[in-house]
């Protein structure tokens, strides 16, 4: 509805344009076209891609995690240089495509394959590497390069938890360092709050992310700088290591994960596949 989104189509567009479309720390969905709906004025269909649940399958090794945050910061920085703020990047509004599986999904079935048949197959993070994506920039804005520090109404997206929000719903607020809690609380959410093992390098940053005090955040920028300091101190050990749900570590999964592991190095698969910037 782009009465009520009017920014929408605008923001998809200008990521999906060069030189933005092939910079590869551009994690924005690309929008393939834009349709008119003849008896609807106020209505238009984005094409995108066919996209997946970000974390389903599961995550098998801390190197697969490292990637995945790797991608989020970095397209969360692309987005903040080009003076995009994205107002709602909560988990749901973060999708993968479907490198992973050999054979397709259905759309509306994401465990089956196409023809509803089977369960739909597919590798491992570490084996066929995903590429993560933003979607949904509905209450989006881009500003002027020299407008350093905007100020918005608050605006809930569909994380409702926004400590400034909860304080204060009609003081205007800088929407960036609320993009980067709503970043952090999509990164508990998705690691820390699923008792993984393995995943504890992420609390300190995370928590900085998500401080209760808007001006104390860091930057973009600052995340995604930490976190190439806290990754550059991984040994390919430490990555291929398993993050294991707990009550699992000694299950036959486990014994899985290391038939793999073993395979990854005969291989020579690397465990990650994102470098240090």
């Amino acid at each position: 509805d782009v009465s009520r989104h009017p920014y929408e189509i605008e923001i998809g567009r200008y990521f999906s344009t060069p030189p933005l479309s092939i910079d590869p720390a551009n994690h924005c969905v690309p929008i393939y076209d834009v349709l008119e709906v003849p008896s609807d004025d106020h209505t238009m269909i984005l094409v995108m891609p066919l996209f997946r649940n970000v974390v389903n399958p599961s995550f098998d090794t801390v190197g697969e995690v490292v990637d995945c945050v790797h991608q989020l910061f970095e397209g969360l920085r692309f987005m903040h240089r080009h003076h995009v703020a994205h107002r709602d990047c909560m988990q749901l509004n973060i999708l993968m495509d479907g490198c992973m599986f050999t054979g397709g999904w259905h759309p509306s079935e994401q465990f089956m394959s196409e023809d509803l048949k089977r369960p739909a197959r597919h590798r491992t993070r570490t084996q066929s590497p995903p590429r993560y994506y933003y979607i949904d920039f509905g209450i989006s804005r881009k500003y002027e390069a020299s407008s350093t520090s905007p100020l918005e109404d608050p605006i809930f997206g569909g994380d409702k938890e926004v400590p400034e929000f909860k304080e204060d719903n009609f003081k205007p607020r800088n929407p960036f360092p609320t993009d980067v809690w709503y970043l952090g609380h999509a990164i508990q959410e998705m690691f820390l709050d699923q008792s993984y093992s393995g995943v504890e390098f992420l609390n300190g940053l995370v928590s900085d992310m998500m401080h209760s005090d808007p001006a104390h955040r860091p930057t973009m920028d600052e995340v995604f700088s930490r976190f190439q300091v806290i990754r550059q101190g991984f040994s390919s050990w430490k990555l291929r290591s398993w993050v294991a749900p707990d009550g699992k570590i000694f299950s036959i999964d486990f014994l899985a994960h290391w038939a793999r592991r073993i395979q990854y190095i005969i291989r020579r698969i690397p465990p990650t596949h994102t470098s240090l910037s």
